[in-house]
């Protein structure tokens, strides 16, 4: 069947019921099929930074990607595209409809916990890439889904808090990204966000749903909610809501079937969301003779380790150099850090995937022959980790990993071996009944001090020999998620494990993430410092590792502070007094402080580099390849110098005070003292002369032409940046285009830079219409840190 096919016929053949059937989940990630009319079972997939499937834990390997901000560092829209075909064959690997994703949403305050997700703070970086992306990924016949519609720039209370944006923001903001992708690309699916917008429910938006999207747009595609994102019947059903998920359970079914034999809705618009569902099934293959599904490469292929590789260190941005980058190849060097040898590939939440393999920045330097002397860091965490296959193995079999008994008050329901140290229960896992009961339990194989403990909501008692400890666990939060995706953890230090056995009594917690803790006791952090400094004054250069974690790169959470977690300040500051050159290397998605950024030679921003992680960062540091990226996001100078800054709702609501002045727009207009980084700033391994830029064309997208020339020893790649400066004082500067250019040592090679239209207008509140902007003028500029041209308009 194609989209041609006559909608309106199959529709006719169902009843009322079997209509609203459809538009609810068949289960967590799948939708029900109709064999009356031809339509199969469709499957949908998380997919940011990378094709989980449809289970959330335990499923089988995906290929682990480079998280958002370091894809889109390359300011490549091609490399976008290609990411996008890669993500529809990781999705035709596992028979997936439909990947949830791009995640377009604005890095408003660097706060957010979820940011690692998303782009970048700027709309039409944002909105370009997320086209791009969305092309790959539907040429093949997999369908993309823009989220989340709209203003979802933060976690804390998402389930309930009240955004408040005025309509200028809106426009030219936060909905800007989503009009580019749709009138762009025409993504097939857009996800509806959990929040309220100005006091309606996202789910609700009628405004922004139905007139804007759907009338004004002219999009046709399906708009699904967020994972138990919808309140309400009606209200949703008639503000534009095509689809609740997940199923088979939610607010539709029989209250929605009520609602339209009232009167409430209208069984037309039933229709319309039917109609929308149809084409989705058509433009996936689930309509009609269904698809035939390639044969693609595998997630560990030769073919993916060189696309993820090649991939991230494009990304990867040179923040600083006095030189010492690239490393030399015969440099004795010193790798500290926690995270140089567990490095994070990934944030936390439903973008996790479960990778073949995932290497570390120490696997990444042996590999290439980095003669390094590895030291272990500071701790980095709040949180205790599950234990590693390697140090538990199963009781009864005497497998490296942990027995999982399942059981409810008639028994044991199921029991089986994990190789992981955690399960879910309440989601995705395929038990006959809902347990009351977990057990856990382990044959410890490392001796001296061990830390033991549990992850997740419920009453835990913990044995291990003739110690017991007992521990009630929860999470404070309106999510109902909360105990999937940010786990309570309690832990203890012991002399000695051996046999180790938790029981956890579930109570009323329907869905939740359960684990075991165990392995080596940390160091005392001071005795690691002494440890890196004596490796550091012996070496020719300290490479010093520093980051977040998933503590912090997270869904459902925001952060608190942009420091670093635990002494990794002190333990930077402590290597460079004695390193005769320090290179920090920040393994991190998003911005935090560097309060040492004056004391060290180089830092390599090298966001969270996916699964060929540790070789994409030797090869970067070595000068294999240029991390020629651009940064995505400014990085504030301390902790509050952000122009926006709150995530924490005031009431229920978090107010958008700041408008449109948001990151770089925020900081060129005086409203917070000058960033740490500005947005679009990035060194690579090259240097730069410009010439004077030239007005091609001052039409309704303007095009500048400007020389650039590479003073530098090694070929190079440039991306010339042009920003837009309105006149007047509420309006605020916008990137409003940007070309990459590659040269040789002392070329000279041209660049020309097509504006985007969309950037030269401005949202009028009182004609509730768009008007042109004139005059002003073009800044041509390695962000707005480093200007190097201006050009007047009008």
């Amino acid at each position: 069947m194609s989209e041609t096919a006559n909608y309106a016929q199959l529709i006719a053949q169902l009843d009322l019921e079997a209509k609203v059937r459809l538009l609810t989940g068949a289960t967590s990630f799948t939708l029900a099929g109709d064999d009356s009319i031809g339509l199969q079972e469709m499957a949908f997939s998380d997919g940011p930074t990378g094709v989980r499937g449809l289970k959330f834990t335990g499923g089988e390997p995906a290929a682990l990607f480079p998280n958002a901000t370091l894809l889109s560092g390359s300011w490549d829209v091609d490399a976008a595209e290609e990411v996008g075909r890669i993500v529809a064959e990781e999705a035709e690997r596992q028979h997936i409809h439909v990947v949830l994703g791009p995640t377009i949403n604005l890095h408003r305050s660097p706060l957010g916990g979820r940011l690692f997700e998303a782009y970048s703070e700027d709309p039409l970086l944002t909105g370009a890439l997320a086209a791009r992306y969305v092309q790959g990924v539907q040429a093949a016949g997999v369908g993309a889904c823009l989220k989340h519609l709209v203003a979802n720039e933060a976690e804390t209370l998402r389930n309930s808090v009240n955004n408040i944006v005025d309509d200028k923001t809106l426009r030219e903001l936060y909905l800007l990204p989503f009009e580019i992708a749709v009138e762009d690309s025409n993504p097939w699916t857009i996800m509806a966000a959990y929040n309220d917008v100005n006091d309606l429910a996202a789910t609700e938006q009628d405004e922004i749903n139905n007139r804007i999207v759907k009338g004004e747009w002219g999009w046709d595609g399906q708009l699904m909610s967020d994972w138990s994102a919808t309140k309400s019947a009606a209200p949703s059903a008639n503000g534009g809501l095509d689809l609740v998920m997940p199923g088979p359970d939610g607010p539709w079914g029989d209250a929605l079937v009520a609602a339209v034999r009232a009167g409430e809705v209208a069984e037309s618009v039933i229709d319309e969301h039917v109609t929308r569902l149809l084409r989705l099934a058509d433009r996936t293959g689930a309509l009609g003779e269904g698809r035939a599904w390639r044969d693609v490469p595998g997630p560990d292929s030769t073919e993916r380790q060189e696309q993820l590789s090649r991939l991230a260190v494009a990304g990867m941005v040179v923040l600083t150099n006095d030189g010492v980058l690239p490393l030399a190849s015969d440099a004795k060097v010193a790798l500290i850090g926690r995270h140089a040898l567990e490095t994070m590939n990934m944030g936390g939440g439903s973008a996790q995937v479960t990778p073949p393999y995932s290497t570390s920045i120490a696997d990444g330097f042996a590999a290439a022959g980095i003669e390094a002397t590895v030291v272990d860091g500071v701790p980095v965490r709040e949180k205790a980790l599950p234990a590693k296959a390697a140090v538990v193995k199963d009781p009864v079999t005497g497998q490296p990993g942990i027995r999982i008994s399942f059981a409810d008050d008639q028994g044991v329901i199921a029991e089986v071996h994990s190789l992981g140290s955690t399960t879910l229960v309440g989601l995705d896992d395929d038990l006959p009944r809902r347990p009351t009961r977990v057990t856990l339990s382990a044959q410890v194989t490392v001796s001296g001090a061990v830390q033991l403990g549990v992850i997740g909501v419920g009453s835990w008692t913990l044995t291990s020999g003739d110690q017991s400890f007992t521990t009630t666990l929860s999470v404070d939060s309106d999510d109902p998620a909360a105990g999937l995706l940010s786990p309570p953890t309690w832990s203890t230090v012991v002399s000695e494990a051996g046999l180790v056995e938790a029981v956890v009594d579930l109570g009323e917690a329907s869905m939740a993430m359960l684990g075991l803790v165990a392995g080596p006791a940390s160091r005392d952090a001071d005795a690691a410092i002494a440890d890196a400094v004596r490796a550091a004054a012996e070496a020719d250069v300290a490479v010093v590792v520093v980051g977040l974690t998933e503590e912090q790169e997270t869904e459902s959470l925001d952060k608190a502070t942009l420091a670093l977690p635990g002494r990794q300040d002190d333990l930077v500051r402590a290597v460079a007094a004695v390193a005769r050159k320090t290179v920090v290397i920040a393994n991190s998605a998003t911005p935090f402080l560097m309060p040492w950024l004056g004391d060290v030679d180089a830092v390599l921003w090298a966001g969270m580099p996916g699964q060929e992680g540790g070789h994409a960062v030797a090869a970067a540091v070595l000068g294999e390849r240029e991390p020629s990226g651009r940064l995505v996001t400014s990085f504030p100078a301390s902790d509050g110098a952000s122009p926006a800054w709150e995530v924490v709702p005031t009431d229920g609501k978090l107010v958008y005070s700041e408008g449109p002045f948001i990151g770089y727009k925020g900081y060129y207009a005086g409203k917070a003292e000058a960033p740490l980084f500005w947005l679009g700033h990035g060194l690579g391994y090259g240097s730069w002369e410009y010439a004077s830029p030239i007005l091609i064309s001052d039409v309704a997208a303007p095009q500048v032409r400007v020389e650039v020339t590479n003073t530098s020893a090694r070929a190079s790649r440039e991306v010339v940046q042009v920003y837009f400066v309105p006149e007047g004082a509420d309006e605020h500067v916008r990137l409003a285009g940007w070309a990459a250019v590659e040269a040789a040592p002392g070329e000279t090679v041209a660049a020309s830079v097509t504006c985007d239209a969309r950037v030269f207008r401005s949202w009028d509140e009182d004609a509730a219409a768009w008007r042109v902007l004139s005059g002003g003028e073009l800044l041509v500029a390695r962000g707005l840190g480093d200007i190097r041209g201006r050009v007047s308009l009008g």
